[in-house]
């Protein structure tokens, strides 16, 4: 599968990242999710899901709208 990089507010490189998939799914990198309490709080958790904190500003600036 080949992504299409969207944009990331890091300046030196490390995530948060958005890339595209060919579908028009969005893909994140970001730090994992940790916090015991906010995993907690996680509604119908599937195997194989994980969790990733994304700064609004990134979803804000290069989201794909519709």
């Amino acid at each position: 599968m080949k992504l299409k990089f969207l944009g990331t507010t890091s300046d030196d490189g490390k995530c948060p990242t958005l890339y595209e998939t060919p579908t028009g799914d969005i893909v994140v990198q970001g730090y994992r999710l940790t916090d015991t309490e906010a995993l907690s709080q996680l509604r119908d958790v599937l195997p194989g899901e994980t969790f990733v904190v994304v700064p609004r500003e990134l979803l804000t600036r290069f989201a794909p709208k519709e």
